[in-house]
């Protein structure tokens, strides 16, 4: 009667490991971690996080969200490194410098904005789950300060660019929900 009692318990035990260990390889590769930032910049083009851009006399007041301010260089076309973008925006949130958004075209421009990032933070996330060709190309860099993600619609030749501080971006997304910008 005992040998038969360690058999039933020892059943469900080895199934659900069994059905993890199933559940792990087919989800975990979703739930991957970004890569890891190397020389987090803690801020962009050498304004830190959480300034102010009021001071900045090179920039200009271009969107107005109530809390969120967006600004854009007027004197010099939009470039990343030494790559010409159709846009690229400061913004701040309740006057805190937080976020940069950079917008492209094209794959020539797409590879140019890929090696600049490369360079400058470290290699892309090679690991299980992160998406490095098809349709939709993610890229994702973490640091302490400073989030990097990257964005490539393959099909429209499009690309987006966020990098973001860490400790103000989810005031942006609470703010941005409430006006609906997708910006």
């Amino acid at each position: 009667m005992p040998l038969r009692l360690i058999q039933s318990v020892r059943y469900p035990t080895t199934m659900a490991v069994l059905l993890f260990g199933a559940w792990a390889l087919l989800f975990l590769p979703l739930f991957a971690e970004a890569g890891t930032l190397l020389n987090d910049p803690k801020g962009f083009r050498n304004i830190p996080w959480g300034a102010p851009l009021t001071n900045q006399t090179e920039l200009a007041l271009v969107q107005n969200l109530d809390r969120v301010l967006g600004y854009e260089v007027q004197k010099e076309s939009p470039h990343l490194g030494d790559t010409k973008v159709e846009s690229l925006r400061l913004f701040t949130i309740d006057g805190q410098f937080g976020r940069v958004t950079i917008r492209y075209q094209g794959k020539e421009t797409h590879d140019a904005v890929l090696a600049y990032l490369q360079s400058q933070f470290g290699p892309i996330d090679r690991s299980p789950g992160s998406m490095m060709r098809g349709l939709n190309q993610q890229y994702n860099w973490r640091g302490p300060d400073t989030e990097i993600n990257l964005t490539y619609e393959a099909k429209r030749e499009r690309g987006y660019l966020f990098i973001e501080s860490r400790s103000l971006s989810p005031r942006f997304n609470d703010a941005l929900a409430d006006t609906g910008s997708s910006y």
